[in-house]
């Protein structure tokens, strides 16, 4: 198994662009796949809802997982984002190595 990780969440609309922006540029993440527009339904707060999203695929590393989560916590809109991690079992050498290269802190 190797330490990268796949993060999910969902959005609405507007913003997720500038959300995956953020990641990136703060080096929590090395990529963010912002997927088209998908219609979201489930129960919030008792009420059935149903609106538009988009979702974000996250590629960290588990090491930046702390920071990433508290910085989702503080960009995203909704007051309980979706924030699913899953373990990457293998990944291409190269693909690896490229992706801890681009969340590594600077200093």
């Amino acid at each position: 198994m190797t330490d990268l990780v796949i993060v999910l969440t969902t959005m609405p609309e507007s913003g997720a662009d500038e959300l995956a922006a953020a990641l990136v540029g703060e080096r929590l993440a090395a990529c963010v796949n912002v997927h088209a527009p998908m219609r979201s339904t489930y129960r919030w707060q008792g009420a059935f809802e149903t609106e538009p999203e988009r979702q974000l695929v996250i590629k960290t590393t588990a090491e930046r997982l702390p920071a990433l989560e508290a910085r989702l916590q503080q960009l995203h809109p909704y007051e309980l984002p979706e924030f699913l991690v899953m373990r990457v079992e293998r990944g291409s050498e190269r693909y690896e190595a490229w992706v801890r290269e681009n969340v590594a802190i600077k200093s």
